[in-house]
């Protein structure tokens, strides 16, 4: 787990210096910047293009974590990178043709509610495409155990682009539509960086001698497909949804207050950069004890994290929407929502990597693809009868079947659950701290009051945790701290 939890750390440093540029532009210059329109606008053409990423990848970035560490021959290892970077060809050119040939009618489709949308299909494919080669050639960076330089990439670079772009815009110097433009530029330049990078750790030499397994392979990328567009539609469809219903500012409205729950998730992602690989390692080894050890640790370690960051942007909410335009205000209840399905998901550890790189992953995804169907019908159902709050309560619901359906699998396949005695401890933990600290009110400034309380908490909880050695990293990473102070 040292590994694990080093390369984590890195990578949750960087992931919040990105989340922290994110929340800049979020919180402070998109909603002051950017008419409320435009900004839902944005927010609908990114997750357009993110539901659309994992179908233009063809299942490469996992296929590649999966079955890499399977080849030892180099000549073999060279068939089958070709193959990874030719697949994803397969479907993005007759996508384009798609996006092409039917423009107007796509644009009509996603227009019903707002027409602002109409003229950006082409956009959606270009970032939705730029999207899917970033991650097969961060995919190709993480087989190598490099990961923290695709997480800047993926954290940092567009989120800094889009600040300088705001506050040209701010000093009218562009225009909304060329903002647009120059944030498909973005997601393409982010791209060819990611793939100068990766050939820097490994430069493929084209060899069409593709590998044996070939069919197994294709048959994983293929069913892989689902699994990753399963998880993208749980994510982003709530926005593209409340398009087709409700007027576009309130996606501006819904994608604040679910930028503030996504903060609970963050560290979830920056672990799982590193697990998955280690995660498909132990698989192809099958070395269940090395396993079932990283299963319950991931587990611990983020609900720990993730946890607290919930109780903490909970009992902090009040004093961050004074910050806000008025018309952002009134989302608690989206927060809440998403951030529960955030901690779901972090508590489950790395059982993703487990189901998509074990045996059974065929089942598993088209479990997921069910459950992406509910989803869409839980927010065909909600969001006509509550608007941004049953699109938040339909993302938890779906979330919290499929995490259930996931951990009782990998229990029934592997007799392994992710939880233990200190699961609870932590459970115990988070609703002490958020009792002492419900009550707290400072009188200050809302910036000053979260400052004053989140240092309280985070004194509280350290130090129990510390005190209890409730976990065997956390114990250590505290006691280093300590040690140098």
């Amino acid at each position: 787990m040292g590994i694990v939890f080093r390369q984590s750390m890195n990578n949750t440093i960087v992931t919040y210096l990105g989340f922290g540029i994110g929340a800049i532009n979020v919180l402070f210059l998109y909603t002051n910047f950017m008419a409320d329109e435009y900004y839902g606008l944005i927010q609908v053409i990114l997750s357009a293009s993110t539901i659309l990423m994992p179908l233009l990848a063809f299942g490469v970035p996992n296929t590649l974590v999966k079955f890499y560490s399977g080849f030892n021959d180099p000549k073999k290892q060279e068939g089958f990178l070709t193959l990874m970077l030719l697949l994803p060809l397969v479907l993005i050119v007759p996508m384009a043709l798609v996006s092409f040939l039917a423009n107007e009618a796509i644009g009509n489709f996603l227009a019903r509610e707002n027409p602002v949308v109409k003229d950006y299909v082409w956009y959606i494919f270009l970032i939705g495409m730029a999207m899917a080669y970033f991650e097969v050639f961060y995919a190709w960076a993480r087989i190598h155990m490099k990961s923290v330089f695709g997480n800047f990439m993926k954290e940092l670079f567009c989120r800094l682009g889009q600040t300088l772009l705001l506050v040209l815009l701010y000093f009218d110097l562009i225009t909304v539509d060329f903002f647009i433009k120059s944030l498909v530029g973005l997601y393409l330049a982010r791209t060819i960086f990611m793939k100068l990078s990766a050939f820097r750790l490994r430069m493929p030499k084209l060899s069409f001698n593709f590998p044996t397994n070939m069919g197994k392979i294709l048959t994983y990328s293929a069913l892989i497909i689902l699994g990753g567009s399963t998880a993208i539609v749980l994510l982003e469809v709530d926005k593209v949804m409340l398009n087709q219903y409700i007027r576009i500012e309130n996606v501006a409205y819904y994608s604040v207050a679910g930028f503030m729950a996504s903060a609970v998730g963050v560290p979830t992602r920056a672990m799982h950069q590193i697990t998955y690989p280690l995660t498909a390692k132990l698989l192809n080894e099958n070395d269940m004890g090395a396993l079932k050890q990283l299963y319950r640790k991931s587990s611990l370690t983020l609900f720990l994290i993730c946890g607290f960051l919930f109780v903490l942007l909970l009992l902090n909410l009040n004093d961050l929407y004074t910050l806000l335009p008025e018309s952002y205000r009134g989302g608690l209840v989206i927060v809440f929502w998403i951030g529960m399905a955030k901690v779901s998901d972090a508590i489950m550890g790395n059982n993703n990597s487990i189901l998509y790189n074990s045996d059974y992953f065929q089942a598993v995804l088209f479990m997921g693809v069910g459950l992406a169907v509910l989803t869409v019908l839980f927010n065909l159902w909600l969001i006509p009868a509550y608007g941004l709050k049953g699109a938040a309560i339909a993302s938890f619901s779906a979330f919290l079947i499929y995490n259930l359906i996931k951990l009782l699998f990998v229990r029934w396949k592997y007799g392994l659950l992710p939880f233990s005695n200190d699961t609870l401890k932590v459970f115990a933990l988070l609703l002490v701290t958020a009792a002492i600290f419900y009550y707290v009110r400072f009188p200050f400034h809302a910036i000053i009051n979260i400052g004053l309380k989140a240092i309280l908490m985070i004194l509280l909880y350290t130090g129990v945790l510390y005190r209890l050695r409730i976990s065997e990293d956390v114990f250590g990473v505290i006691s280093k701290f300590f040690k140098k102070n």
